[in-house]
């Protein structure tokens, strides 16, 4: 199993850490660069979703969520949408 990796994100000005396995930030960085927008963002928005999970854990959720949508619907998000736990955000 990999070891853990901890990093500073920025949540609207504030900074938090996150400590994730590699193959997560690997995940989390690939949703960025698919939804061409930053990791501050992408994390408000998780942050700003989460129904009283730990964020790291709504972090995992949210990945597992938009890499299974995109495997279930052909080609990827190229509106810029991404959905969490059914909502489009």
């Amino acid at each position: 199993m990999s070891t853990l990796v901890n990093k500073n994100v920025s949540l609207e000005g504030r900074r938090t850490s996150v400590r994730m396995e590699p193959e997560m930030w690997e995940a989390l960085f690939e949703i960025c660069v698919r939804e061409n927008r930053p990791l501050g963002e992408i994390c408000t928005l998780v942050d700003e979703a989460r129904d009283g999970a730990s964020f790291t854990t709504a972090i995992r959720v949210f990945i597992l969520i938009y890499f299974k949508n995109a495997s279930t619907y052909p080609g990827d998000s190229s509106d810029g949408i991404f959905a969490l736990s059914g909502e489009t955000v």
